[in-house]
């Protein structure tokens, strides 16, 4: 999310609201807000987990929220220390990207290209950015800060740009982590009925050029699908995943979370990918999916197992059989 102008880190620790300590030294203004995996220069991010530390530092990231203070500080960045990062991250969020209830279906500030049609009971919120000769279907509800290019169709009761489900768990409760993100939809695009495409938390789901989803799909938040990707009906994909140009996902298949998928993959319905592919034309089945023609030979084998088991039955009566007549000698 950038915020709408440059903001100094004074100002930022006033919206934080409340004194922190600080260390390092900014040359710039701080212009936005991200979360580590999609940070950019002149962003201000936050860290409150072991794992994710090093990365954090040694991120883009221009001012870090952290809680821990035995750390130094990288040059050009400033660290502000916090007993709780994520409330702070979420004051700036919520200072920025308040609700505000709207009460037209479709926002005086939307812009409609020609040549679009929108159905009765279509739902668009402000910031939105439709193309030209696009079709958008009866009870579709297209959220705020969504961008869509030319010649698109999506189907009834789809919903682009709803919050992410994105949760801290804290003892007594699920702390939200604020949807400020966006989407982007390119050209000649296609869209089942009900489908969910979730914006960025704090930058970009998109969705590229040509790709075609059937029913029931569920895209993550920041999540890229690249260019003419296959997506079948009642598919996953997790958040913050990469599915590069001419990828094939089919029917209940699943991806999970922070994974790159390589160009032209296939992954066949019901399987769940949950490791990278880094080789391109690979193709995956089964839970958890693995290559193909591996997977179509455990198969094999397993439909040999109860003939093995009448071997092995047949062997061990054979044995004991031999057995009893060398005792009985």
């Amino acid at each position: 999310m950038k915020f709408p102008q440059p903001i100094s880190v004074d100002e930022l620790v006033r919206i934080i609201g409340h004194p922190v300590q600080r260390m390092g030294c900014v040359d710039g203004p701080v212009t936005g807000l991200n979360e580590f995996h999609s940070v950019e220069k002149g962003d201000v991010t936050f860290v409150d987990n072991d794992k994710y530390y090093n990365r954090v530092l040694e991120s883009d990231a221009t001012v870090i929220i952290l809680d821990k203070t035995n750390v130094d500080c990288p040059y050009g960045k400033e660290l502000l220390f916090s007993e709780d990062p994520l409330m702070d991250y979420l004051a700036i969020v919520k200072h920025f990207k308040r609700y505000e209830p709207q009460l037209v279906s479709i926002h005086p500030d939307a812009v409609i290209g020609e040549g679009t049609v929108i159905e009765p009971h279509v739902f668009i919120g402000r910031n939105v950015r439709i193309g030209c000769n696009c079709i958008i279907h009866s009870n579709v509800s297209i959220y705020e800060d969504t961008t869509i290019g030319d010649n698109v169709i999506i189907h009834s009761n789809t919903t682009v740009g709803g919050d992410a489900c994105y949760f801290q768990k804290r003892p007594e409760k699920w702390i939200k982590l604020e949807s400020c993100g966006s989407t982007v939809i390119g050209n000649d695009v296609e869209v089942g009925c009900n489908c969910c495409i979730d914006k960025g938390v704090s930058g970009v789901t998109y969705i590229g050029d040509g790709t075609k989803f059937d029913n029931l799909v569920q895209v993550g938040h920041d999540t890229h699908i690249g260019k003419r990707v296959l997506l079948g009906a009642q598919s996953g994909i997790a958040g913050c995943t990469y599915i590069d140009d001419d990828c094939k996902v089919w029917a209940k298949a699943c991806v999970n979370k922070d994974l790159y998928i390589a160009k032209n993959t296939i992954v066949f319905a019901c399987s769940a990918v949950d490791r990278n592919v880094t080789e391109e034309g690979t193709t995956l089945l089964g839970i958890p999916a693995v290559e193909s023609a591996k997977k179509w030979r455990e198969f094999a084998y397993l439909r040999k197992l109860s003939f093995l088991f009448d071997d092995v039955k047949a062997l061990k009566e054979k044995m004991e059989s031999m057995e009893n007549k060398e005792g009985g000698k």
